[in-house]
């Protein structure tokens, strides 16, 4: 067991990116309370660098292996040890020292390395919401084999998390999962025809990476976190609800079998959840903004529009066929959202992309890893069959 006096020694898969940067700034202020072990990055070398620099971790890794050099002569004298690929990610999750493996890698990257993570029985805090869409049932299934906790990093899934706080014992009629409605909330098919990845990407509330701010403007994002919910709270599909909520103020909300609602509130900050995640149970003290009432005097809610927005709709088609479904459903998201920031389809083409492809490849209802590792593979060259 951990001394009270002792630091939380902490792994960010995916330290350069949105989450892993705003996981750092947490950390930086807590260092009596955090100790950074292990950061990795895929192509940003420079800022993995700098990062490594200044907070010393044991170990980093740079999956693109031809930036290795790079990273090893600049880290290498001050004691680092460096590593490169995808592969040394999953390895170094087997170390025993790490006390809290925040994953933070964008989309499907982050399923091996999660499950290696498991497996040594670290902790984990959840930001890779792909890990569950793809494998819910394993991952729930290695995590209780394992003892090992999974944390919310989500916003919506965190708000969930601490309104569950000492309501374990009650049982969840509904979960309420807001959603901003995106850039595009109120505009209707003809308008969204003509949309460009730069509007796509100027997200009302939040500031996030490319990849997860095209899933916001069209609701696959919604559409994924449904499916995470799933399975972070045990629940059935028809007992998760989406509310489109512009203020993004109330970040998620649960009702109970008495009718009662909990509702967790907040600026829209991802630092938050962050820390929430890192020191759980304590809520650690922070000097951000903080929320005044006087100055939201309206907090609206409106059903969301899965007749124009239809990827939230594919969604919870792929959640409740189940088996390999939700994995079609994120491959193929991810091939067409990365082909929509290459100008290569419309904003509407990527539902018509993923339904496509959940029509075509084969459904397999009890699904293991190698199969979820082949489906992916299946669904990623259907998806640019489709495209080219």
């Amino acid at each position: 067991m951990k001394e009270e006096n002792q630091k939380k020694k902490i792994a960010i898969l995916g330290s350069t990116g949105s989450i892993g940067t705003q996981a750092l700034e947490v950390i930086s202020l807590h260092p009596e309370v955090f100790e950074v072990e292990v950061l990795t990055a895929h192509n940003n070398a420079e800022l993995l660098v700098a990062q490594a620099a200044e907070f010393r971790p044991g170990s980093v890794v740079i999956a693109n292996e031809q930036l290795y050099d790079k990273v090893f002569a600049a880290l290498d004298p001050l004691g680092i040890k460096v590593y490169t690929g995808h592969h040394a990610i999953a390895q170094l999750m087997q170390q025993d020292q790490l006390d809290i493996v925040l994953t933070a890698m964008v989309g499907y990257s982050g399923l091996l390395p999660t499950i290696e993570a498991i497996k040594a029985g670290h902790t984990i805090a959840l930001a890779n919401k792909e890990t569950l869409v793809v494998a819910g049932a394993l991952i729930t299934q290695l995590a209780k084999k394992h003892g090992v906790n999974i944390y919310p990093v989500d916003s919506e899934h965190s708000a969930i998390f601490q309104c569950l706080a000492g309501e374990w014992q009650n049982p969840i009629e509904k979960l309420i999962l807001t959603a901003s409605g995106g850039p595009f909330r109120g505009k209707k098919r003809d308008e969204l025809a003509q949309v460009t990845k730069l509007q796509a990407l100027k997200h009302p509330n939040w500031s996030m990476g490319a990849k997860i701010t095209i899933d916001s403007a069209s609701l696959m994002n919604k559409g994924l976190e449904v499916i995470e919910a799933k399975w972070l709270f045990a629940v059935k599909e028809e007992q998760i609800q989406v509310i489109v909520h512009p203020q993004s103020i109330i970040h998620s909300m649960v009702q109970f079998q008495d009718g009662s609602i909990k509702a967790q509130m907040g600026l829209p900050d991802m630092k938050l959840p962050i820390q929430y995640a890192l020191g759980y149970p304590g809520r650690l003290n922070n000097d951000y903004p903080r929320f005044d009432f006087s100055k939201y005097p309206s907090l609206t809610f409106e059903e969301p529009d899965i007749s124009t927005f239809r990827n939230l709709d594919l969604a919870y088609s792929a959640m409740k066929k189940a088996g390999n479904m939700p994995c079609v459903l994120n491959a193929a998201n991810e091939i067409a959202v990365e082909c929509f920031l290459k100008d290569k389809i419309g904003f509407l083409e990527m539902s018509e992309v993923i339904e496509e492809c959940m029509d075509r490849i084969a459904f397999i209802s009890d699904p293991d890893l190698e199969t979820y590792i082949q489906t992916d593979q299946d669904t990623r060259i259907k998806a640019l069959e489709l495209i080219a």
